[in-house]
């Protein structure tokens, strides 16, 4: 029996200040929600252990400043990530406009081997609100993004009622775990015997 093997994967979550990405990291993490807006400074990260077929792993959520002033946050902060969450609040047109920024920021300055292939995954986070009423971004017009960016996966999440959270970032932990097998084999070269058949993004998501 092989030696279960575990694995730190870093995540990166990014977005525009008050679409809920701190929320839906506690909410993930520690089970809580608060109503208290306290706007992230810099740069902060949680972590979270799960098993996933028969590796250990550790889930490192970097959670970011929406605000401007720290968008360059500058490569080390980057450097090394697994894969990129991008938010953003189904309910705040500018939230989802700017989304195409953020995407193009972390490739800047993550610089992955393969930008085409690097997983990205999308949430729209607060669904909750007002019954649905005050939405502003449709499920389609997200999607079509999403299409628009290689099929990136989807999610639309409420962190304050747990609606979806656990199933978003299990299916971030494994679209990081397939593209950190690859980027393994990328740099180390090691011959390695692949025992069960080799499931790119094996969420079915």
């Amino acid at each position: 029996m092989s030696l279960r093997r575990r694995t730190l994967l870093k995540v990166i979550v990014l977005g525009d200040s008050g679409v809920g990405k701190t929320s839906l990291m506690n909410q993930y993490v520690h089970k809580k929600f608060s109503q208290q807006y306290k706007a992230t400074i810099g740069a902060d990260f949680v972590t979270k252990e799960l098993q996933i077929d028969d590796r250990l792993v550790t889930l490192q959520i970097w959670d970011t400043a929406g605000q401007e002033r720290f968008q360059s946050l500058g490569v080390a902060f980057y450097r090394g990530a697994d894969c990129c969450v991008l938010v953003y609040d189904v309910n705040v047109l500018r939230s989802f406009d700017t989304l195409d920024n953020w995407h193009e920021e972390f490739l800047k300055q993550a610089n992955p081997p393969d930008p085409k292939t690097f997983p990205f995954i999308l949430l729209g986070n607060k669904i909750d609100i007002d019954g649905g009423n005050s939405r502003v971004v449709s499920e389609k017009k997200a999607r079509d993004w999403c299409a628009s960016k290689g099929n990136i996966p989807y999610y639309e999440t409420s962190a304050k009622e747990d609606y979806n959270v656990d199933a978003a970032f299990l299916c971030i932990a494994k679209s990081a775990l397939a593209n950190e097998h690859e980027q393994d084999i990328y740099f180390q070269g090691i011959p390695e015997a692949v025992s069960e058949t080799e499931q790119r993004g094996g969420c079915a998501c």
